[in-house]
């Protein structure tokens, strides 16, 4: 069997599009980037907004348009939206062939031969059976890949489906993540992102938080030079934590804290933990230790009840907080969710303006702090070069993979992708930093 497997979505889910694609080619098939030499199409499927939602369905559906033109062509569906809609996408979409829960992925060989039969399936075995690690391709760039160190969560805000998608928070011990990180090292990487709902809840399944060991037995994995974390809650980041990214050299100075709101009453209603002060004194602390930390967030504009006074303190406390990157998201009313059945919806227009208004203050913010990095060398990993502008694409410490700009690099010699150079940045614009490499003899 010949296979593509398109995987939409957050890292997360890429890592178990991985483990399927190893599995699969550990049983003797073979996978395609061409999805017409295909002879079963996977959509690993992300189903956490409504926009993630309709990028999944238009993949299904140029997926079944392949299948238009040969009918021997099977479809099958994946991740977070098969596991989140079942039956009803076999229902609604009747040219696709087979639909596999999350649950139902440590299978995937056995049922795709089965699809590959003839046969229809739909399969959904219990979230907590999926794999939390395992034997995968690393489909990103040599240089760089995600280890999942925990699946599901169990801080159920109200306007979130991931639990009800994935499950309670089941972290993998460190062994098992020092193992794997020892595995990619082998391989080739050099930056190590860890990803979780929320890495600092790491181990807290085991009643015993462990991320701040993790971070230590990780330090020394030979091979990894850069250690980013993504997604970090704010009321969990401890002194102890920030202790551990200060000792640990190869932990970057950055972190993802997606705060979603500012205003106590909100964050209330959202069922999170901490309130506006819990925010205010993680990015104090933070800050204060790691003067040169880059802080990445997220918010929700147009929550079910904001007010235009909640909203407008909101606008301020993103333009005194002056986060290095921020993006802002109109709330989407997800059903499952507490927040989806609470009065006080707001309308689409509305939504989408706040959000619309937030971005345009972190867009002035993000110019001044872009345009503060002219002037200044950097310590940049290379992604590779982008063949229309003729610059290479890299990125700095404060700078993670598909998420944050680029260090946009103009030199006479080559630069190779995986490696690391000095540069000086003479250039800035909202999102990226234009630089030249610093000759090392320059330096001295």
């Amino acid at each position: 069997m010949v296979f593509a497997l398109i995987s939409l979505g957050c890292p997360k889910n890429q890592v178990d599009a991985d483990v399927m694609c190893r599995r699969l080619l550990a049983a003797g098939h073979t996978t395609t980037a061409d999805l017409s030499e295909a002879d079963m199409i996977l959509v690993n499927t992300c189903g956490f907004i409504d926009s993630a939602k309709s990028e999944a369905i238009e993949n299904i559906l140029m997926a079944c348009e392949y299948k238009k033109n040969n009918p021997a062509v099977k479809v099958v569906v994946t991740g977070c939206l098969a596991q989140r809609y079942q039956s009803q996408i076999a229902d609604e979409i009747p040219e696709v062939d087979g639909v596999v829960g999350l649950g139902s992925s440590e299978a995937i060989v056995a049922i795709l031969e089965r699809i590959a039969g003839g046969e229809k399936v739909e399969s959904y075995g219990p979230k907590t059976a999926l794999p939390l690690g395992g034997e995968r391709v690393v489909s990103t760039p040599r240089h760089y890949a995600y280890l999942k160190i925990a699946e599901g969560c169990n801080n159920c805000c109200h306007y979130c489906a991931i639990p009800s998608i994935r499950g309670p928070l089941r972290s993998r011990t460190v062994e098992d993540c020092v193992a794997e990180a020892r595995w990619l090292a082998a391989q080739g990487v050099k930056e190590l992102i860890l990803v979780a709902q929320d890495v600092t809840a790491f181990g807290d399944d085991r009643g015993e938080n462990e991320i701040c060991r993790l971070l230590d037995e990780l330090q020394p994995v030979e091979g990894i030079e850069w250690i980013r974390m993504l997604y970090a809650y704010p009321e969990r980041i401890t002194d102890e934590f920030i202790a551990a990214m200060v000792r640990n050299s190869k932990v970057l100075h950055y972190i993802d804290i997606p705060i979603q709101h500012s205003v106590t009453r909100v964050l209330k209603s959202m069922n999170r933990k901490g309130d506006e002060e819990t925010i205010r004194s993680a990015v104090s602390r933070l800050r204060a230790a790691m003067p040169d930390i880059t802080l990445r967030t997220t918010l929700i504009a147009g929550y079910p009840g904001e007010t235009e006074e909640e909203f407008a303190q909101l606008q301020q406390f993103v333009r005194e907080m002056k986060f290095d990157r921020l993006g802002c998201f109109a709330y989407s009313q997800e059903e499952g969710t507490v927040a989806a059945k609470m009065e006080n919806q707001l309308d689409e227009d509305t939504k989408q303006q706040r959000a619309d208004s937030i971005m345009r203050i972190q867009t002035g913010i993000m110019a001044e702090k872009q345009a503060a990095m002219v002037g200044r060398t950097l310590r940049v990993l290379c992604d590779g070069l982008d063949e229309e502008s003729g610059l290479y694409l890299c990125r700095s410490a404060g700078d993670a993979p598909d998420i944050d700009g680029a260090v946009c690099v103009r030199s006479e010699e080559p630069l190779y992708p995986g490696e690391f150079y000095t540069v000086l940045v003479e250039e800035s614009d909202e999102y990226d930093l234009f630089a030249v490499p610093v000759n090392e003899e320059e330096k001295k």
